[in-house]
């Protein structure tokens, strides 16, 4: 009995010393992060409108750096997420260098006005870390898998300041219908520790969501909540298939030619902003997301930034998806107050919500995102909104590479242990 707890606490103990060590690391790479891409975005870019003209050419230099130092370890740039969730799998191994390569293609695409978001060089970071702190302390193979989760939770809770999302997104990312529970010590001090790394240590201040006015819980406030949510989850479907649609055509048509991917991708954006006459639908677009809980945005903004965002990512440049998702979901909800009548920054909030939780494929994250990002108000319809937009997303997502242990309901004849690439490949034979 004993020797029992000997070994619980000296495992124990060596779970906190990984995840306090990746979460160290992780927060104030992410720090880095954040504190760069405001800069280019909002000191350089913002004040610099012609930048938008050289946005090919950075796809150019995008597309160079990935054929000619990341090819070793993947094809495209969409793969980057997807190589991070086969590590957990242990289908592949995430290389050290993957990290600073990322991030070097966010700062790229963010100054030049590509849209896109951070949390996937963040997250690709905390792979990188982890897979770093496994080669050099030798870390068996099962427990390496666990650390790239940790690492996974360390990278999102550092960049959205939500530490408890972080340690559930890092077990919930990789797989639908499974959390593995054996990673949670690890995925909560990495997440933690990477949060008050970026907050506290590092002085980071992280954007603020205000919800000014909850409905009262009716039976027709419900039955709103459920309406939207279905609108919400679709949106997400839409830009999912929009992204990985364009992300497939590029590739057949420049024969996997990165840099004539980006090039073209950055052309067809620099028209599109000039159409639009309004770079807003540039960059992470973070000052017209919190501008749609407080006032009218215009109403196709969302439909603006899903088609740019789409085709972005989708000729191979580089960022996260979770803040465009954000921002698609707060506008579309900010435009659909105008048809329900419910408060404007309830349904921008239900939006940003349900729209990354049918994108990402985590409620559960999503949820609890949701309670830290909105100080708990409206738990009971965050909830019901996450089941539903998992629910009606379908087996869609960002990351094809996730792993479907048991399919979303028993409707939908799917095998287990298929990954939604799988599945998308025989909805087309």
């Amino acid at each position: 009995m004993q020797l029992k707890y000997k070994n619980f606490f000296s495992i124990l103990g060596q779970w906190i010393f990984f995840g306090s060590i990746i979460g160290i690391v992780v927060g104030s790479t992410t720090n880095f992060l954040l504190e760069t891409n405001d800069y280019l975005g909002d000191d350089i870019r913002a004040k610099r409108d012609w930048l938008i003209f050289l946005l090919p050419f950075g796809g150019i230099i995008v597309g160079y750096i990935y054929t000619n130092y990341g090819k070793v370890f993947l094809n495209d740039t969409a793969e980057l997420n997807n190589l991070v969730i086969d590590s957990v799998h242990g289908k592949k191994e995430v290389p050290r260098r993957m990290g600073p390569i990322v991030y070097f293609g966010t700062f790229i695409t963010v100054l030049f006005g590509g849209s896109t978001g951070r949390e996937g060089a963040a997250v690709q970071m905390g792979g990188s870390v982890a897979a770093a702190v496994n080669k050099f302390f030798k870390v068996n193979r099962f427990d390496k898998n666990i650390l790239i989760m940790s690492g996974i939770s360390a990278g999102f809770g550092a960049a959205f300041g939500a530490p408890i999302t972080g340690a559930v997104f890092g077990m919930e990312m990789a797989a639908l219908g499974k959390l593995k529970f054996e990673a949670l010590v690890p995925c909560l001090v990495a997440s933690f520790v990477g949060h008050y790394i970026t907050t506290a240590a590092w002085g980071h201040k992280h954007e603020e969501f205000i919800i000014h006015h909850v409905p009262e819980i009716s039976i027709i406030t419900f039955l709103k909540v459920i309406l939207m949510s279905v609108i919400f989850s679709l949106i997400s479907v839409l830009y999912c298939q929009l992204r990985h649609g364009i992300q497939n055509f590029s590739e057949k048509l420049f024969k996997k030619n990165h840099m004539k991917r980006a090039f073209f991708g950055g052309i067809i954006i620099v028209v599109l902003t000039l159409i639009v006459g309004s770079q807003d639908y540039n960059g992470r677009g973070l000052e017209m997301l919190e501008q749609s809980f407080k006032e009218e945005v215009p109403p196709f903004a969302f439909l603006a930034k899903l088609v740019f965002t789409a085709v972005t990512l989708g000729s191979g440049f580089v960022g996260g998806e979770a803040i465009p998702l954000f921002f698609i979901g707060a506008t579309l909800g900010n435009t659909l107050h105008t048809f329900i009548d419910l408060p404007m920054s309830f349904l921008a909030a239900l939006g940003l919500i349900a729209a990354f939780c049918g994108g990402a494929n985590t409620p559960i994250a999503a949820f609890l995102l949701a309670m830290e990002m909105f100080d708990g108000k409206g738990l009971e319809y965050f909830f019901v909104a996450c089941l539903v937009s998992y629910l009606f997303s379908g087996h869609h997502g960002l990351w094809p590479s996730q792993k479907i242990y048991e399919p979303k309901s028993r409707l939908y004849n799917i095998s287990h242990a298929e990954t939604i690439e799988n599945v998308e490949k025989k909805k087309k034979l």
